[in-house]
């Protein structure tokens, strides 16, 4: 085994080689005996190599450049051709026609288990960062893992496997949480999980119903992809809690959102509770953009105006595709097909997305299609730069407490008309 061989053994585990197909893990060694690539250098062709295969565009071995002759200018000439292909192909809109993704996890898969011992799960939002616009929401983790499967979704770099953990003891803490009556707290449960994916499981529903109902100072948000209403329907809804969906096209949703509930069902879902008198929201978040996107998310913004009154709405969100490394890495990692990361990668606030140009068109888009509700409604970004607000909305606020201030105070003016109703 020569020099370069035990080298090749010893740095390709810190790259997606691995998880490439064979025939391409044969051609990538292949190459990288040949030009010694350095590490960073492998790890730019397994990137590339395992970006073709998730996106089904040809294999690396198909689209390599010219290989004259082990030289460290050929190796920049292929290095700099094979990027730029891998660039172009990010910066075209994607299609979904004939895109065949695999199969995603199968639910008989997870595994449920107990949390470990340890204090209520409630902080701060994990997302949150001072070089974005946000709400400061606090999180209650009521729940670890989630069941669906979103190509997209951050929970994956944070819980890794199957299985999915309940509190044994969530509601005799959360009944012991003890808070200051005097102040508002908006709380979300839709961050380690899926709020209304697992029913009332392990008691979780009755629990959080039951802190909403003794703290009526909380703004408790289910946020989640669900159409798993049941036993809400079956209970008396305190007019604290707001239910919110996180919407997408039906092109969206059957490529990257695998598992969760179709458009239609989640719209049905939101509509019976609305008609029950609970509060809903929408989250169009991440916003993703492909070859027929305005057309698609146009149809959403229809349906939406058809099916609801803007009474029964407290908010919009507005959000696109954020990534960090970790996510990105953990994509690349699967076993599906996803166009997710074919996508005009920028750094943005110490995290990789779309070029402001295209997070613009989306968000005007979506603003521009609700128009009828922009009175009533409370529109917001979420985790997007202060600058792009007044180019969206024509507004912004001063600082983060500021915007934490008027979206409770929106939500509180909702929930104490549902009070007097």
């Amino acid at each position: 085994m020569n020099d370069y061989t035990q080298k090749f053994e010893r740095i390709h585990p810190q790259t997606p080689f691995s998880r490439l197909a064979v025939e391409s893990r044969r051609f990538v060694q292949e190459k990288a005996l040949r030009h010694r690539f350095t590490l960073q250098e492998l790890k730019q062709v397994c990137d590339i190599a395992r970006d073709l295969e998730l996106w089904n565009e040809a294999p690396i071995q198909q689209v390599w450049p010219a290989d004259t002759g082990p030289s460290r200018e050929d190796k920049r000439r292929i290095l700099a051709a094979l990027t730029a292909h891998w660039q172009r192909l990010r910066e075209t809109p994607n299609s979904y026609a004939g895109f065949h993704k695999a199969p995603p996890r199968a639910e008989q898969r997870i595994v449920f288990g107990e949390r470990r011992k340890g204090a209520l799960g409630l902080g701060d939002c994990p997302v949150a960062s001072p070089r974005t616009r946000c709400c400061n929401l606090m999180t209650l983790d009521a729940v670890e893992n989630c069941g669906f499967d979103c190509s997209y979704c951050s929970i994956q770099s944070f819980y890794h496997g199957d299985r999915v953990n309940f509190d044994p003891g969530f509601a005799e803490k959360l009944a012991a949480l003890e808070l200051d009556p005097k102040r508002i707290y908006h709380i979300g449960t839709g961050q380690s999980s899926d709020s209304l994916m697992w029913g009332n499981r392990g008691g979780v529903l009755d629990a959080l119903l039951a802190f909403a109902r003794a703290h009526p100072n909380v703004i408790l948000e289910f946020k989640t992809k669900s159409k798993n209403v049941a036993h809400l329907l079956r209970n008396e809804l305190p007019p604290n809690l707001i239910l919110t969906w996180s919407l997408n096209t039906p092109t969206l949703i059957d490529h990257e959102e695998h598992l969760t509930a179709s458009l239609e069902e989640r719209l049905t879902a939101a509509q019976r509770v609305a008609e029950k008198g609970a509060l809903v929201g929408f989250h169009l978040h991440p916003m993703i953009h492909y070859d027929r996107w305005e057309a698609e998310y146009a149809a959403l913004f229809e349906a939406l105006l058809a099916r609801f009154d803007p009474r029964q709405v407290a908010l919009v969100s507005l959000g696109t595709l954020t990534f960090i490394k970790p996510v990105m890495k953990r994509i690349r990692e699967r076993d599906f097909r996803s166009k997710i990361l074919q996508m005009p990668l920028v750094e943005t606030a110490g995290k990789w997305s779309y070029p402001e140009a295209v997070k613009l068109d989306l968000f005007r888009h979506a603003y521009a299609g609700l128009t009828p509700w922009h009175e009533e409604v409370f529109f917001y970004l979420c985790m997007e730069p202060a600058t792009l607000w007044p180019r969206v909305f024509g507004f912004d606020y001063p600082d983060n407490a500021a915007f934490e201030a008027a979206m409770k105070a929106h939500y509180m003016e909702k929930i104490e008309a549902l009070r007097k109703y």
